[in-house]
Parts: structure tokens; C-alpha cells; sequence
């Protein structure tokens, strides 16, 4: 999601005299997002650099350009008490969301990633990537095992939701949501990127201990690489309601941080408006750019981004808010030994 997704998206529903929930923030920049080769990213290198700080290469998963663990500051925080969850339309075991809770050194080795997921203690995990957490022998399932990540879950303590039926059904706790085998369709009956938002925020709220909440709407950037631009304004609009119900909360809190940005920008998408809501569009490439993309932030704490150039800049920033330690430590397990003893990082 870079500039040219979000001027899309803002004149298809508002034109130019509204602005989305996302750009009203009032802390705004633009940071950059190469990996650690100085090369375009890919969203498992972002989401590296966006969790913990430290820049790796194309397809890692939490481990520094030399294979070493980093810790996330979901990681950090979940071990100072709080409790964390991950959102997301893609699969909760796709590059995002498993690059805050997983060290792998290859995003595709998502069945892997899924166990990692269920011993990471993430509170609330909401998306798709059913395949990865079903036996071998289950119907599309994409194990090489006969474990069941269900049933594993099941045991921590986990509520587990497959059904948007169920999904309406839960109750606050530790929620594991898998609404389809892949991706999520993004449309009804299942519930929006909105709703899991609002739903997420509620439970993890509920705990007391404050909460860090990480939110992907993923597939504005499957619809850029298809150079789709009806699918990626419908992605990112999908995506700023998801902010608006962020905002609603934040407002009511008075205390909680709000950060919106993209782990890159994919298409190279040009807009020129045309007045009112008409507009011309102009892909480049059907693969990531290294456009710089936009940062905004409100809440406290937020002035401290304002300054931010570059993705790692936001997890420092928020470790020194904090007042802990992501990127290179020394013993996951040990810094961690509830989550050690339950079966590792």
C-alpha cells in the first residue's frame, strides 16, 4: 500500500474533500523499506524489519541476515505481561503476521510457522491458513504430519472459531479464528477486517494488562500484483475501515497508540486526479517497488514517530517507549520460559 492506493481509495469514496480515517492521523511521514541488501522487500523481510528492528534478507522469518533469532515486539511486549494479538484477510501463517511471532528461514515453511504460532502465547490469532493446521490425512490440508494444530490449541486454552457462525459466537480469551483454508474470500458472510479488528481490540482488552495488536489488510497487495485496481481500492478501503474502528477505540481509551503503514508498495501505481472522484491510474510493474510508503500515528507516543525514515525505525521507537529489547538478544526461550517449557519459540 503505497501513496497511489490510498489517493485511489480516498477519491473513490470521498473524492478530494475528504480524507480516509488512515490520513487523518496527525502524524504523518514516509519511510522506506528496502531490505538489508539495500534490494526491493519482500513481506517477509519487512515484516521483520517492522517487528523487530533489525534488517534482514528476501524470505526470512525473525532471523537477522545470518540466520540468528530476533525477538519481536510482540514478543517483548507479550513477556512484559501484555497480552498480543495478529489480524489478517491472508493466512495468520503468510509473511506478516508470522514475522511477529515466528523464526523461520523461509516464509514458506507455513506449516512449521503454524506451530511456532500456537506456542508463541498470541492471545487472539484471527485470519485464514485452516491447511496449515490440519493433519495430513484431513481434506486440502497442507501437513506433512498427523499433527493437529487444532486440537493442540484446544489444549492452551484456545478457542477455536472455523465458521463465521462461530466466529459470531466467541467469547473474550484466547481466540484462534481460521475462516478458510487459504486467504480469506473478504466478503460475507464472513466476518470484515473491521470486525475482526473490533472483535480482537475487544478481547484483548478485556484482559486489563494493555494489549499490542498487530492488523494486515494483506491482500491490497495480491490485487497490486495482479494489477487489479478495483480489487486493491476495495482491499484498501476494507482496510482504512479496519483504522476507523482502531480510531474508535483509541478516542474512547485516551491511551492507546494507533500506527498505520505498508510493509511496500506493489504495482508502482500512479494516480492523477481529475477533479472530483475521477482520476487516471498507471501501473508499472506487477511486482513490489521500493517506493517509500506512507507512516501515520496518533495517539501517545506518536510525536516520536514523527521523525521515522525507514520501517525499522517504528519497532526502536516503540521499544524505547516501552522500555524493552527486541532485535538481538541473547536466549528466546530464556527471556521467555513459560513459552520455553509449553514448547519453544
Amino acid at each position: 500500500m503505497g501513496p497511489g492506493q490510498v489517493l485511489a481509495a480516498q477519491l473513490t469514496r470521498h473524492g478530494e474533500a475528504e480524507k480516509l480515517h488512515m490520513q487523518q492521523l496527525p502524524v504523518k511521514t514516509m519511510i522506506g523499506t528496502d531490505n538489508a541488501v539495500g534490494k526491493t522487500t519482500d513481506s517477509a523481510a519487512a515484516s521483520t524489519a517492522l517487528s523487530t528492528g533489525v534488517k534482514t534478507t528476501n524470505g526470512a522469518l525473525g532471523l537477522d541476515p545470518e540466520g540468528r533469532p530476533l525477538r519481536t515486539i510482540l514478543q517483548a511486549l507479550r513477556d512484559e505481561g501484555m497480552a498480543v494479538g495478529l489480524v489478517t484477510t491472508t493466512p495468520i501463517t503468510h509473511a506478516t503476521p508470522a514475522g511477529f511471532a515466528s523464526h523461520v528461514k523461509s516464509r514458506s515453511m507455513e506449516p512449521r510457522i503454524a506451530e511456532q504460532l500456537i506456542s508463541s502465547g498470541t492471545h487472539v490469532m484471527m485470519g485464514g491458513g485452516l491447511e496449515n493446521f490440519l493433519p495430513k490425512t484431513k481434506e486440502g490440508s497442507k501437513r506433512s504430519d498427523e499433527r493437529n494444530l487444532l486440537d493442540e490449541a484446544r489444549a492452551r486454552g484456545y478457542q477455536v472459531a472455523l465458521t463465521p457462525q462461530e466466529f459470531a459466537s466467541l467469547k473474550d480469551g484466547r481466540i484462534l479464528a481460521l475462516l478458510q483454508m487459504g486467504g480469506l474470500s473478504t466478503n460475507p458472510p464472513e466476518p470484515s477486517l473491521a470486525e475482526m479488528t473490533e472483535r480482537a481490540i475487544r478481547a484483548l482488552d478485556a484482559t486489563g494488562k494493555g494489549f499490542f495488536l498487530m492488523v494486515e489488510g494483506g491482500q491490497i497487495d495480491w490485487e497490486c500484483h495482479a494489477n487489479r485496481l478495483e480489487g486493491a481500492i476495495d482491499q484498501t478501503l476494507k482496510f482504512d475501515d479496519a483504522v476507523g474502528k482502531a480510531m474508535e477505540f483509541a478516542r474512547r481509551d485516551g491511551k492507546t497508540l494507533v500506527i498505520v503503514t505498508a510493509d511496500h508498495e506493489t504495482g508502482g501505481l500512479t494516480i492523477t486526479p481529475r477533479g472530483g472522484k475521477e482520476f487516471d491510474a498507471k501501473w508499472s510493474t506487477g511486482s513490489h517497488t521500493s517506493a517509500k510508503v506512507p507512516l501515520w500515528a496518533y495517539g501517545p507516543g506518536a510525536e516520536a514517530l514523527a521523525k521515522a525514515a525507514d520501517n525499522v525505525d517504528i519497532p526502536q521507537t516503540l521499544a524505547r517507549l516501552y522500555g524493552v529489547k527486541i532485535g538481538h538478544t541473547t536466549g528466546l526461550a530464556r527471556l521467555s520460559p513459560a513459552v520455553a517449557a509449553a514448547g519453544g519459540e
